[in-house]
């Protein structure tokens, strides 16, 4: 499902190689403006890396994922580079990192 929130970075970026892929990701929670928490996951070999601090307020847009037991995910927080999927974004500071 395809969602956009805004709202407060609440932890620092953390960088991993994703098992499916192999390409560097970054993530980092986001306390939205309606009280939920998701974790936002944003490939960065695709799109720029989001220089996000905790406190720093962001749009998401992307694919909402639920994975019983753990906080939802947006993930899709980039351009689609074979355009078969929603392009997403994360805007920081007026920026936008797709």
């Amino acid at each position: 499902m395809e969602v956009r929130y805004s709202g407060t970075v609440s932890t620092p970026p953390t960088f991993f190689s994703s098992r499916h892929t192999r390409r560097t990701h970054e993530q980092f929670d986001v306390r939205a403006d309606d009280g939920s928490t998701f974790r936002v996951i944003d490939n960065v070999s695709i799109a720029p890396r989001v220089p996000a601090r905790p406190g720093d307020r962001v749009t998401v847009q992307g694919e909402l994922v639920h994975d019983r037991g753990k906080p939802p995910i947006v993930h899709w927080t980039h351009h689609d580079p074979g355009r078969r999927h929603v392009d997403g974004f994360v805007e920081l500071g007026g920026r936008i990192y797709a």
